[in-house]
C-alpha cells in the first residue's frame, strides 16, 4: 500500500494518478470496490471514536491519501483536537505497514518510506 500525504490542494490526486490510477479507480468511501482511498480525514471526522477500525479495510487498498491536518494552530474545540488525534494515530499505523509513504509539498512528492 502506498500512503499519500500532504496539505489541502497539494496535488496528493494528482500523484495517486501519476502512479497509473484513473479517476473512477478513487472514491471516499472504503467499501467501494475501487484501489484509491481519499481523503481518509473525512472519514475519521464522520467517526474519530472508531478511526482505528478502519485499518484492516485501508490495508487492503493499493493508496491511500490523507490530508495532513496535525499542523498549524491547535484547535480550542477539544472535538476537533480528538479528530486530529486520532487521524495522525490512524495515519502512524498506516505508515508503519505501507510499503511506500509519500509526502506531497506543492505538487513535488518527497519519499519518506520504500521507493
Amino acid at each position: 500500500m502506498v500512503l499519500i500525504l500532504g496539505g489541502k490542494g497539494a496535488g496528493k490526486r494528482a500523484y495517486a494518478r501519476s502512479l497509473g490510477y484513473r479517476e473512477d479507480q478513487i472514491s471516499t468511501c472504503p467499501e467501494d470496490p475501487v484501489p484509491v482511498l481519499c481523503s481518509l480525514e473525512e472519514l475519521v471526522r464522520k467517526d474519530p471514536e472508531n478511526a482505528l477500525s478502519l485499518v484492516p479495510s485501508l490495508l487492503g487498498k493499493d493508496v491511500v491519501i490523507c490530508c495532513e491536518v496535525g499542523s498549524g494552530v491547535i484547535p480550542i474545540s477539544s472535538q476537533e483536537r480528538f479528530f486530529r488525534e486520532q487521524t495522525g494515530r490512524l495515519c502512524v499505523l498506516l505508515a508503519k505497514e505501507a510499503k511506500t509513504v509519500v509526502r506531497i509539498v506543492a505538487g513535488i512528492p518527497q519519499i519518506l518510506k520504500g521507493e
